[in-house]
């Protein structure tokens, strides 16, 4: 599902509850997807940059020994700081499933990916909509955003995302709107481009 780790049975519990949610998100308004084209996520670019550099302030917060990695007791306190209410077991089981290199420590990359788990697996039903979930209105902005391009993007609905949806999402879905092979390979090294410096 969404875990980036490649996991097996250890963390199942975790990709069942992100299935569940990825079927509520897109029998939700806001599964109708705002993007029509790759050319809409690219014009969102700039509000997605903003946004990660308004997470990677969040993660030099929580990088206490400034060494580049939250371990799991960091990550502990970075969640109870943003109110952030998971169990011990819910934190184990996000750390260790976005801990991709099994380092024992999230980087910046893998931060984005957990605070947007939580932030999907969040119940955004049961607060009040004037009060925001991660602390900040610009991160859940982003995140609404990137889970928005997810889902425009599995073209799919597998809940993964691989270079055959890539290229069928660059392509357009019509084939009298297929760009050139060149022109794919282009507007998906923008996208890597992007990617790598905005991270």
């Amino acid at each position: 599902m969404l875990c980036c780790h490649n996991s097996l049975n250890k963390y199942k519990r975790l990709d069942t509850k992100l299935e569940k949610k990825m079927m509520e998100v897109k029998r939700s308004p806001f599964g109708n997807n705002n993007f029509r084209s790759i050319n809409g996520i690219i014009m969102r670019f700039p509000q997605i940059k903003e946004g990660l550099k308004d997470i990677r302030g969040v993660f030099e917060q929580c990088d206490e020994d400034s060494n580049g990695t939250i371990d799991l007791e960091e990550l502990k306190k970075c969640l109870q700081k943003l109110q952030l209410h998971l169990t011990e077991k819910e934190i184990d089981d996000l750390f260790h499933s976005c801990d991709v290199d099994g380092s024992e420590g999230i980087q910046f990359k893998e931060f984005i990916v957990l605070l947007c788990l939580i932030y999907l697996l969040m119940d955004h039903s049961n607060s009040p909509h004037t009060t925001s979930k991660m602390g900040s209105p610009q991160i859940e902005a982003t995140f609404d955003t990137i889970i928005e391009a997810f889902l425009f993007l599995d073209k799919n609905g597998d809940g993964k995302l691989n270079k055959k949806d890539m290229v069928k999402a660059l392509n357009g879905d019509s084939p009298l709107e297929i760009s050139p092979a060149h022109v794919t390979r282009t507007r998906f090294g923008i996208t890597d481009i992007f990617f790598h410096t905005a991270l």
